[in-house]
């Protein structure tokens, strides 16, 4: 098994140009079944706020993962603005199987009101899971990342590969990688951790892409300048022997027990 982590400037506001870049990035990549492809969150627009653009025509960027999943074979996601019923942005991640049928919606449950996120889009409510040739991947997005009870709770969904797409700055870019490392330590799987590079009109950005197994050893990290296609060999057979040969995940405490008192 493998993934395909697409690390690019992402142009800004242009669904028809990321749409043709990513293709061509990918064209670089020889095609086989089953790779699981990962783009960075808003991945057609950028971390923009300007819903009447990015959430405008959501279609279209729904049916280009799509029309990638079948012409790849793989699953492929990434995340997208819609507008929700409420006149509030979701920054959603989608994720398509090769036949082209949808395997997982899931919203980023933390907008990130540093940012202003929150200001034009609401956290989701639930969390998901798909699988990805037997193997169970909970996704999660950006500023989710710096909140480990999110991740617990995939491992309540007996996740074994967690997916983070983000457009994180470059000014905390040491916190990406420490999290990353985290994340996969702390709950015994595989991190597949997709940033973009590049600048939009507002930050900076390091890419920084990063895989990291279930003990904490980086599979593969992406450059801080340079776009690419981050290949990533994947074996969810290390994260069951590593915790079969170290339980720790069975000595963890549930939510009551941290109610008491």
């Amino acid at each position: 098994m493998r993934a395909l982590l697409v690390q690019y400037d992402i142009a800004w506001e242009d669904k028809p140009r990321n749409h043709k870049h990513i293709r061509a990035l990918l064209d670089s990549v020889p095609l086989l079944d089953n790779d699981l492809i990962l783009l960075p969150e808003m991945f057609d627009t950028g971390f923009s706020l300007n819903l009447d653009i990015t959430a405008h025509d959501a279609e279209e960027s729904e049916s280009f993962l799509r029309d990638l999943a079948r012409e790849r074979k793989a699953i492929v996601g990434g995340s997208i603005s819609v507008l929700g019923p409420d006149g509030l942005g979701r920054n959603r991640f989608l994720a398509f199987d090769s036949a082209g049928e949808r395997i997982a919606q899931y919203d980023k449950i933390h907008p990130f009101s540093f940012g202003r996120e929150s200001e034009r889009f609401a956290g989701g409510d639930s969390i998901t899971t798909f699988d990805w040739a037997g193997t169970c991947v909970f996704p999660a997005i950006c500023y989710d990342l710096r909140f480990p009870e999110l991740f617990r709770a995939g491992i309540g969904r007996n996740a074994e590969v967690f997916t983070i797409v983000a457009n994180w700055p470059s000014a905390r870019q040491e916190h990406w990688r420490a999290l990353c490392i985290a994340r996969a330590i702390e709950n015994q799987a595989c991190v597949l951790a997709l940033n973009r590079v590049g600048s939009d009109p507002h930050l900076d950005y390091a890419g920084g892409s990063i895989a990291v197994d279930p003990r904490g050893t980086i599979i593969a990290e992406g450059s801080s300048d340079r776009e690419e296609v981050l290949v990533v060999p994947v074996d969810p057979e290390a994260v069951r022997r590593w915790r079969e040969k170290f339980p720790a995940l069975a000595d963890r405490k549930d939510g009551e027990f941290w109610r008491q008192g």
